[in-house]
């Protein structure tokens, strides 16, 4: 496995555009809900004053990181994403499905961002079982 690199040359234009470019192919691919900034935020190309979230630019590779609309297949939405940025960039392209969420209820997944002119949604926290809700849990019984 080699190190996570970034592009070297100069971080400005070029690299920016290239990391523009990337993103907005990936969010017109559809059933791409969004882009996602992976577990703990670390998924993004950066520049200087910014970030582009769920793309990370790599000398070997290229990492796209995506929320895809429930109901759309996997793998084939995957090889669209694949087949959108392999044209813009000279690089393998990685594309990771790190969330599905349903359009219809207007979640937003952790680490992506919400559409333009959407109001944020409170964070997801991950949902524990309800006591007694796992049939295979240990049951605790009460000895009178």
């Amino acid at each position: 496995m080699s190190a996570l690199r970034p592009v070297p040359g100069p971080a400005a234009a070029g690299h920016a555009d290239l990391a523009d470019a990337v993103a907005a192919a990936v969010r017109a691919v559809p059933g791409v809900a969004a882009l996602h900034t992976g577990s703990f935020g670390e998924v993004a190309t950066y520049l200087p004053g910014r970030r582009v979230p769920g793309i990370r630019l790599l000398e070997d590779r290229t990492e796209v990181h995506v929320v895809l609309a429930w109901g759309v297949p996997v793998l084939a939405t995957a090889d669209a994403v694949r087949a959108a940025v392999a044209p813009l960039v000279d690089a393998s392209v990685d594309v990771t499905v790190e969330d599905v969420v349903d359009p219809l209820a207007g979640e937003s997944a952790p680490g992506s961002r919400p559409p333009a002119g959407a109001a944020p949604n409170a964070p997801h926290a991950p949902h524990a079982p309800h006591a007694g809700s796992d049939p295979h849990a240990p049951q605790r019984k009460e000895i009178s």
